[in-house]
């Protein structure tokens, strides 16, 4: 394979390149969390050219560790293609074996259930060994309320978790007023865990519905900083009640075209 030949060329003492060379799996893995978060970015912008490049980024950095790893005498890229032939055939019986038919939901249960067995198998004491630490915190704290749930440990419903959420503001309402500073990031912590756990009852993505927000609210300051400009005015020359006033506006703008668009969809 021709980008597996490129890599071992790469990290060949002495003709390879020296930065290459000077990796490690500590310093590469995060360009493997950000080149993640690229294909997930492209997707979000439906922008088929850049998936197309971001993907072979991130099945670069798929090559990367698997030539470190085989220079270590760990495994090689066969081995992790292997891998992952063997686990999802073992994982979809259904469809490489003899098993019944099953619907998504079916699969869904079916897939922790394996997994379950297969955290046994590598000694796993508990349901919760294997929830990657590398995760970003709101995906971390979604997966580890998903297996907590696994086993009947969950709210039964969204407003269940919708009255947690204000407990946890209240308590975070509280510590703050009392100057309390090393509480407020625990309490802090404990609300987004809420909020978190929330998201996953509601079947929404926390960090798309996060990065969803980011973008309008670039695109509103984006809206105040033109009309500032179209008055010769910086946003730092304006008064704060000028810029909610053109937020306003903003959002308004964004109104209209939503409603455009579904009258000409």
């Amino acid at each position: 394979m021709e980008l597996l030949d490129l890599m071992k060329a790469l990290r060949t003492p002495q003709t390879g390149c020296p930065w290459d060379l000077e990796q490690t799996f500590e310093t590469i893995a995060p360009y493997a969390i950000e080149e993640a978060y690229e294909v997930a970015d492209a997707i979000q912008r439906d922008d088929m050219r850049d998936l197309k490049l971001e993907l072979g980024d991130l099945l670069f950095q798929v090559v990367f560790h698997a030539q470190m790893a085989d220079e270590a005498g760990y495994f090689s890229f066969v081995d992790v293609v292997d891998g992952i032939l063997d686990k999802m055939q073992r994982r979809h019986p259904h469809v490489f074996g003899d098993a019944a038919a099953r619907t998504s939901d079916e699969q869904t249960i079916e897939w922790e259930s394996y997994k379950a067995r297969e955290r046994t198998t590598r000694g796993a004491t508990s349901i919760l060994d294997d929830v990657p630490v590398g995760l970003p915190g709101l995906a971390r704290a979604v997966k580890l309320q998903k297996r907590a749930a696994s086993v009947g440990f969950d709210w039964p419903d969204p407003r269940s978790v919708i009255e947690k959420i204000a407990e946890e503001a209240a308590e975070l309402v509280q510590v703050v007023e009392s100057d309390a500073r090393s509480e407020v990031e625990d309490e802090f912590g404990d609300l987004l865990f809420a909020l978190a756990n929330l998201a996953r009852h509601l079947k929404i993505d926390p960090d798309h519905a996060l990065r969803r927000t980011n973008q309008k609210f670039i695109q509103r300051f984006r809206f105040i900083e033109a009309r500032l400009h179209e008055q010769g005015r910086a946003p730092h020359e304006a008064s704060l009640e000028e810029m909610e006033a053109l937020w306003n506006e903003a959002k308004n703008v964004e109104r209209k075209t939503t409603l455009t668009e579904a009258k000409t969809g």
